[in-house]
This record gives C-alpha cells, sequence and structure tokens, in this order.
C-alpha cells in the first residue's frame, strides 16, 4: 500500500487539486482558505485618483454621481455572482461592512441585472449597497480581472489595488480603514 501511494503520489494529489476545482461549493471553499489579507501599496505606488466622473445605477440604493464620495473613504468592489472568487471573498466583506457601513462608503459594482443579484443576496443574506456603472470606470480603477477592490482615502489616493480574492476582515484592514478615517 505504501508503495502504492508513494508511486502514486503526484496522481492523487492531481485529482484531488482537480475535484477541488471542478465542484463549486469546494472551490470557493478552497479559495476562501488561501484568501489572505491584502497589502497596502507602498506610498511610492499609492496613485491619486484622476478623475471623480463616473455615474452608476443603484440596484439597491440611489443612482449616485461618485464624485458625491469625494473626500471619504471608499470601499469599492468590482464582482459578480457566477464569480468563485468574488464569491469566496463576500462572506470578509460582509463582516467589515457591518462594522464600517456607517463610515466607510462601500460600492460593490457589477454588471448584472439586479435580478439576479437580488436572489443571489437573499440566498446568502447580503445587503451591501450595490451598483452597474453607466458611465465609463475612471482608468485607475479599471481592471481586466474581478475580483478587483479598492481601498481610497479622503483625498482620493488609493492605498489599496487588490486583484483578486482576499479575506477583507483581518486586523490588518481595520486597522488601516481607522487610520484612514481619524485623518
Amino acid at each position: 500500500m505504501i508503495k502504492f501511494l508513494k508511486k502514486h503520489y503526484s496522481n492523487i494529489l492531481f485529482l484531488l487539486v482537480l475535484g477541488l476545482l471542478l465542484f463549486p461549493s469546494t472551490r470557493v471553499y478552497f479559495i476562501r482558505l488561501i484568501s489572505f489579507s491584502p497589502s497596502v501599496n507602498e506610498v511610492k505606488e499609492q496613485v491619486h485618483l484622476d478623475s471623480y466622473e463616473w455615474n452608476l445605477k443603484g440596484l439597491n440604493a440611489q443612482n449616485i454621481n461618485f464624485k458625491e464620495e469625494k473626500g471619504k473613504v471608499i470601499f469599492v468592489s468590482f464582482w459578480a455572482t457566477w464569480c468563485p472568487p468574488c464569491i469566496a471573498e463576500l462572506p470578509s466583506i460582509k463582516k467589515l461592512h457591518q462594522d464600517y457601513g456607517n463610515k466607510v462608503s462601500f460600492l460593490l459594482v457589477t454588471n448584472e441585472d439586479w435580478g439576479t443579484v437580488s436572489k443571489f443576496y437573499e440566498k446568502n443574506e447580503y445587503n451591501f449597497p450595490t451598483y452597474n456603472y453607466v458611465s465609463a470606470v475612471p482608468s485607475k480603477l479599471q481592471s481586466n480581472s474581478i475580483p478587483a477592490t479598492f481601498i481610497l482615502d479622503k483625498s482620493g489616493k488609493i492605498i489599496v489595488d487588490k486583484k483578486g480574492p482576499a479575506n477583507w476582515n483581518t486586523e490588518k484592514i481595520r486597522s488601516l480603514l481607522d487610520d484612514l478615517l481619524a485623518k
């Protein structure tokens, strides 16, 4: 038996990983397990948002022009209901939103319709302010992949620029938000 395991170890490992990736529920769980707290951009890498001209259609919130958020700490996340990495990070965003939703401007942005998002939110007990974009996304917030999440300080500097899943409900991110809110 031990000889068999040694000989076929890589094949067994490959099949386990393949199984994790093929089944959606285990895929989301696996992604959640390997998602860490995102890094804060080095000061030299932090860029200012060049434009706040961006119209957002509220799906479960009021329509807004992004410039209404200027001067606030902003958490922007681009995501979709069909995206396993997006689904994996939403529980951590939910916990963060519960504690910081009245202090930080949370904007979850999707290109899906409200019917799809509403069913997903109902099933998972989410209530994030969610938007579709009506006009072009500011160039500094554009990404070819989702999830893509940004944290901006009150001056419009992009402090966190994370592509891919992350655990947002960490002491590191909470401390960052507290520092940004205090400034």
